[in-house]
Formats: C-alpha cells, structure tokens, sequence
C-alpha cells in the first residue's frame, strides 16, 4: 500500500510540475539559433506590436544592436546606428532613438555564444509589465545575418485565444543559401 501511495504521490507531483512550468495564455516564440560568424551576424530582436503598429514590448534585443561594443575603451555606440543594416523594422518601430540605456537594459541580452533553441515567452503584458488590452496584436521576430541579410517573421494572436500554433509568415530582403539558416524552425503558439 506505501508503494503504491508513494507511486500515486510521484505521479500527481509529476504532472502538476508540468502544469505549472508555462502558464496557460501566454504566447511562447521558439526558433533554432545557428551561430554564424561574419560582421553584423548573429543578431535578433522579437517582439509585439497592438493593432495601431505601436510596440507594446520588446522580449529580447542583442547587445550589439543596442548597446554596441567599444574595441578601444570608449563609450560604445549603438550597434544599428553605424550598421544600418542591423534589426531596421526593430529600430525603427520601437523608436530605438529615443530609447534610453536604461530602457535597453530591460530587453537586452547577450548574443548566444553557442547554436541551439531560443524561447521567448509573452505574458500579455506591456513594457512595465501591465496587462495589455482584450485585441490582436503582431508578434514579429527580427534577424540580421552578415549586415544583408534580413529575415523577418510575423503572425498575429488575440488576448484570450486558445492554446494553438499561431501561423506565420516570412520574408527576406536578401535570401541567400549561405545565409538563411541562421533562424531556423520558427514557431509561435499560445500556451
């Protein structure tokens, strides 16, 4: 009897910690990162905009595209602001501009150094962490390989949407086969 209450036990635990490792109505965006080497590689941004084209909340920026990198010591200078070519839908949508470096800091991460899966998860919330209006709103992910070669990816979800795939659609500004697999095996779906 011990045994099988111990089973039972193991068992309900099992399932609950599953239950409770992604919240239900949360949107979760995954892709396969392959590493590449190159000026300008490597870089992507996701977020979601609200049915006006505003953005509601970046999930995630490289470094290098907003803070940049200093080789000499001095004051970095944002990465898109002397590679153009470096996430332009992102800059230009979220006003990268008039970002402070503060603001940066909260959606800013380091390029991975290593290829593998990337997951950023959206709780329907906006920059400061508010809930976001009952509507529909973009998801968009960004990514420059080699300063040319851009992909972006885009799908529409709706607050309070059942859990299910969100489609979406791709498009290049320049598709290359040496270049197009940096961002692999997107998916988008609500939890």
């Amino acid at each position: 009897m011990k045994k099988i209450l111990s089973l039972l036990i193991v068992c309900v635990s099992s399932t609950l910690l599953a239950a409770c490792a992604s919240k239900p109505g949360e949107l979760e965006i995954s892709f396969n990162y392959n590493k590449k080497s190159g000026p300008g590689s490597n870089q992507y941004a996701v977020w979601v905009e609200n049915a006006s084209g505003e953005v509601v909340k970046t999930l995630f920026v490289t470094e290098f595209t907003s803070k940049g990198r200093s080789r000499d010591g001095s004051k970095p200078v944002r990465g898109y602001t002397f590679r153009p070519s470096c996430m332009p839908t992102w800059v230009s949508h979220v006003g990268a501009e008039n970002l402070t470096d503060e603001q940066m800091d909260a959606f800013t991460g380091a390029t991975p150094a290593q290829s593998g899966v990337q997951t950023f998860t959206w709780d329907f919330t906006d920059q400061a962490g508010k809930p976001v209006a009952k509507g529909t709103y973009r998801i968009y992910l960004e990514a420059t390989y080699n300063g040319a070669s851009i992909v972006t990816y885009t799908g529409t979800v709706s607050s309070g949407q059942k859990s299910g795939e969100i489609k979406l659609d791709c498009s290049y500004v320049e598709e290359t086969e040496d270049r197009k697999d940096m961002i692999t095996a997107v998916t988008a779906k609500v939890l």
